[in-house]
C-alpha cells in the first residue's frame, strides 16, 4: 500500500502530487467536502488516513457524516496525549456506531463511575488463573473443527477446501459460548450459534455507519429484522440468567456468567439482569469476532511468507506433540507473529475519545464536547518506530520491545480492552495447534498480488470477503 492516493479536488487548497508539504505545523482544518472524504475513508480507510498524514502531518479533522468532526493523531506522541489523558475527562462519543450491538450498558460505551465499576465487576474474569484454564477448552475448540466434530463442519481432509473465515468464527464463538456461559452440550451450543449469526448479519453495513436508517417498517425494514435478531439472542441470554441465579450449584461454577452473578459492586450491590444481558452479549460480539478476524489475517501472511511459516512451524514442532497449551502460548516466534499480524491488521482500528472539559492534544485546542482519536494503523506504521511498516516481519518483535504508545493494539489508558490477554492466549494456542496438525495452502487468487482491503464487520474491521486455504496434508502422517 503506497501513500500516492490522492482524492481529486476533494478540498479547496489540498496539495497536489507535484506540490511538497513543507511545514505540518499549522493548525489542521476541517474538510469541508464531507461526503466525498467520507467515501474516500469508506472505500479504503488505511489509504486514506496515510493519505492524509502524508499531506497535513500527525494531526488532521475527518468529519463523518451524522457524527461529527474527530481530530486524529497517529504517532506515538500523540497516542501518549491521549492514553495519558486524565479518565474523569474522558468518555466514548455519542451516538456511537455499535450501541445497538452492544447496548447503553456495555462496558464499551460506560463513562466516569459507572466505567469504573463495571471494569472492576469484569476484570477479573480476564486475569491470568482464569485465562491460562481456557487452554484446553481453546485446543479442543480447534481440534474439533479440524476433525469436522463441530455442527456443520466439514473434516479438514486433503482436497478439502476451507472457508478460513467460517472455521475461525466457529472456533471462537465454541470457546466464548463455554467460557462465558458454560455451554457444552451440542444442542444448546447449536441454538446459541444460530442466534449469535443471526444477530451479527442483522447488523449491516449501512445500519451502522447511517443512522437514519435505523427506523421500522410494519416489520419488514432491515432495522426491524435486526431488533427481533437481538430480542432472539437477549431472550436465550436472560434465560440462561434466571436459571443459573436460582441454581444452588451455581457458586461452584467457573465460566463467566457464574463469577459475575456471585460477585457485587464495591457498595454491595449486584448487577441487574438487563445490565448483565448487555455485557454477556458485548462479550460474545466482542469476544469472538475480533479474534477470529486475526486468526485468518495471521494464516493468509504466514501462506504468503515460506520462509516464515516453516520457521514457525519448526519452533511449534520442537516444542513437542505433548506440549501444554500454556507452553505453546509461550512459544518466542508465535508471540512474534501473533504481534505483528495485529500490528498490520488492529481490529479496531479507530479509538475515539470525546472530552467532557477543554483539553489540547498535539497543540491543538479541543473544547467539552469534541471527540479525538488515535488511527491505530498510522500508529502502527510511523516510520520513526517502524522499519519497512508494510512488511510482514515477526522478527522485528524479537529485535526489541515496543511501548504501549508505539503497539497499541487493544487500545490504551484505562479504557484498553478488558479481553486483551484471552485474544492474545486464544490466538497463540488456535494457531499452534493449526499449524502442527494440518498443512495448507492459500487459494491461488489470493497467494500473489495486494493484501485483501479491510472492512468494517459489525464491531470489528477484517478481510473484505474470506479468504480461502486448501488442505493439502496431515502433519502427523509425514516425516519430520
Amino acid at each position: 500500500m503506497t501513500d500516492k492516493f490522492v482524492p481529486i479536488d476533494m478540498d479547496a487548497g489540498t496539495p497536489r502530487r507535484d506540490e511538497q508539504v513543507l511545514d505540518p505545523a499549522p493548525s489542521p482544518r476541517v474538510p469541508r467536502l464531507v461526503v466525498a472524504h467520507a467515501l474516500a475513508a469508506g472505500i479504503d480507510f488505511e489509504r486514506y488516513f496515510r493519505w492524509r498524514r502524508a499531506h497535513e502531518g500527525d494531526r488532521f479533522f475527518v468529519r463523518f457524516p451524522g457524527f461529527g468532526s474527530v481530530l486524529f493523531a497517529g504517532s506515538p506522541a500523540g497516542a501518549r496525549e491521549m492514553f495519558r489523558a486524565p479518565a474523569e475527562l474522558l468518555e466514548p462519543p455519542r451516538p456511537n456506531p455499535i450501541e445497538p450491538l452492544v447496548g447503553t450498558a456495555s462496558l464499551i460505551l460506560a463513562a466516569g463511575e459507572r466505567h469504573r465499576n463495571d471494569r472492576a465487576l469484569l476484570a477479573p474474569a480476564f486475569h491470568g488463573p482464569r485465562i491460562r484454564a481456557y487452554g484446553e477448552l481453546i485446543r479442543d475448540s480447534t481440534l474439533n473443527e479440524i476433525s469436522g466434530g463441530a455442527a456443520g463442519s466439514t473434516p479438514w481432509r486433503p482436497g478439502t477446501r476451507i472457508d478460513s473465515r467460517a472455521a475461525a468464527r466457529a472456533i471462537t464463538l465454541r470457546v466464548i459460548l463455554e467460557a462465558v456461559f458454560g455451554v457444552d452440550s451440542r444442542e444448546r451450543r447449536a441454538v446459541y450459534t444460530a442466534a449469535v449469526t443471526e444477530f451479527l448479519n442483522a447488523f449491516s453495513g449501512p445500519l451502522m455507519l447511517l443512522p437514519v436508517l435505523r427506523h421500522g417498517l410494519f416489520g419488514q425494514a432491515p432495522w426491524d429484522r435486526f431488533l427481533a435478531a437481538r430480542t432472539r439472542l437477549d431472550a436465550l441470554i436472560l434465560a440462561d440468567v434466571a436459571r443459573r441465579r436460582n441454581s444452588a450449584t451455581n457458586h461452584a461454577s467457573a465460566d463467566i456468567l457464574g463469577m459475575l452473578l456471585t460477585t457485587s459492586y464495591d457498595d454491595g450491590t449486584t448487577i441487574s439482569d438487563v445490565d448483565l444481558c448487555e455485557q454477556l452479549r458485548t462479550l460474545l460480539v466482542a469476544g469472538h469476532e475480533t479474534t477470529a478476524t486475526t486468526m485468518v489475517w495471521a494464516l493468509f501472511h504466514l501462506h504468503r511468507e515460506p520462509e516464515t511459516l516453516g520457521r514457525l512451524r519448526a519452533e511449534i514442532q520442537a516444542a513437542g506433540g505433548d506440549a501444554t497449551p500454556l507452553e505453546l502460548a509461550r512459544l518466542p516466534y508465535l508471540d512474534a507473529v501473533c504481534q505483528e499480524t495485529l500490528r498490520l491488521h488492529p481490529t479496531v482500528p479507530i479509538v475515539l475519545r470525546r472530552v467532557t472539559a477543554p483539553f489540547t492534544l498535539l497543540g491543538v485546542p479541543l473544547a467539552a464536547g469534541d471527540t479525538m482519536g488515535v488511527a491505530v494503523p498510522l500508529l502502527h506504521s510511523d516510520p520513526g518506530v517502524w522499519a519497512e511498516p508494510e512488511r510482514f516481519r515477526p522478527e522485528r518483535f524479537l529485535e526489541r520491545r515496543y511501548g504501549p504508545f508505539e503497539f497499541a493494539p487493544f487500545g490504551g489508558g484505562h479504557r484498553r480492552c478488558v479481553g486483551a490477554s484471552l485474544a492474545d492466549y486464544e490466538l497463540r494456542i488456535v494457531l499452534a495447534t493449526i499449524l502442527g496438525r494440518v498443512r495448507l495452502r492459500l487459494a491461488p487468487r489470493f497467494a500473489r498480488g495486494r493484501t485483501p482491503l479491510s472492512v468494517p464487520h459489525n464491531i470489528a474491521t477484517g478481510p473484505r470477503r474470506s479468504i480461502p486455504f486448501d488442505v493439502m496434508g496431515d502433519l502427523r502422517h509425514e516425516p519430520v
